[in-house]
């Protein structure tokens, strides 16, 4: 296990280094940095020197080996409009966002589990035929009009929700806030988090019910029935068991992609975390931020598989005698 961690962590970093070329070599694309620096007034000369103050003359690989020898002391370079370390931004915007990709992870597992089962269980119940039709129309809707429609049937004409913005937030450990724990921050979370889940959740629904049908023909399904064991035990205990192996897998990768959909989710609901931060930050072509910004997605992906990696090592047995024999 100890050997498998550190070949996935030198993998991890060989993907660091190749998302934090292609972060650094887009930013030329994104437009001028200085048309937000500096008025229309500033002479062209002037233009000219500031650039060659912060060094955005120099070639490519000039100004990439100076990135990096920042980016190694933890420096991702200063926003041009916040005026202080992108990382330092981003980091304080990322509470917001991970409290979000919570709630919607949590509203994905207590609905598409329970759902995913029930369907292999009881394929031709009509039921069945209700949550897959549903399913399908999840995956067809996209994220930012399920936010609109919440947004205008329980915010406008229902008046039951907010529409907008965290609600309340109490500090709870080193300075970070959080919205969890407080009435008026939840009702602020229900609609953000219910339209994020609705991207991922018909997924999982699908992805539970074929791997759980799979299960259920196995052989030592067909066996712990032949012994008499009970139907919730060989649902819940042995088969569900086995079929989570692969949703886990799938899960790893969803919820980073999750943290990239935020930035739909986000804008809708004007929501303070990283993705309305990003989005801001193209408008206002603050590059450093945006290279952070990337880098830092990035660094969630590779973490997160990780551990995902480990975890179903733990998991499945099968996986580890494979790993010490390699």
């Amino acid at each position: 296990m100890l050997l498998f961690l550190m070949r996935r962590l030198m993998q991890g970093l060989i993907v660091m280094f190749v998302i934090s070329i292609i972060s650094f070599s887009i930013q030329d694309n994104l437009g001028d940095p200085l048309r937000e620096l500096v008025g229309m007034s500033v002479s062209e000369a002037e233009r000219d020197a500031l650039r060659d103050e912060m060094g955005l003359n120099d070639p490519f690989l000039t100004q990439y080996a100076r990135f990096m020898g920042n980016a190694l002391q933890g420096d991702l370079g200063q926003s041009y409009f916040f005026k202080e370390p992108a990382l330092d931004v981003i980091l304080a915007k990322m509470p917001a966002t991970l409290e979000l990709v919570f709630a919607a992870s949590l509203i994905i597992i207590l609905i598409s589990v329970p759902a995913g089962v029930y369907c292999a269980i009881k394929p031709d119940s009509w039921l069945t035929k209700l949550i897959l039709g549903f399913s399908i129309l999840g995956i067809s809707v996209p994220v930012f009009l399920t936010a609109i429609f919440s947004i205008y049937f329980f915010s406008i004409e229902l008046g039951w929700l907010p529409s907008y913005g965290r609600g309340d937030v109490v500090p709870v450990f080193g300075g970070l806030e959080t919205s969890l724990l407080t009435r008026d921050g939840l009702s602020h979370l229900i609609l953000p988090a219910i339209s994020l889940a609705s991207i991922m959740l018909p997924l999982f629904i699908r992805l539970i019910r074929s791997e759980m049908s799979e299960v259920l023909h196995t052989e030592y399904v067909k066996f712990a029935r032949a012994k008499g064991l009970k139907k919730a035990r060989i649902y819940f205990l042995h088969a569900l068991k086995n079929t989570m192996l692969p949703v886990i897998t799938v899960g790893g990768v969803q919820i980073g992609t999750m943290v990239a959909y935020t930035i739909l989710t986000e804008t809708v609901f004007q929501w303070p975390g990283m993705g309305f931060l990003f989005l801001e930050a193209v408008n206002r072509v603050d590059t450093p931020l945006i290279v952070a910004y990337l880098i830092v997605v990035g660094a969630i992906f590779v973490v997160v598989n990780t551990l995902v990696d480990l975890l179903y090592g733990l998991i499945n047995p099968t996986v580890r005698l494979a790993r010490s024999g390699q």
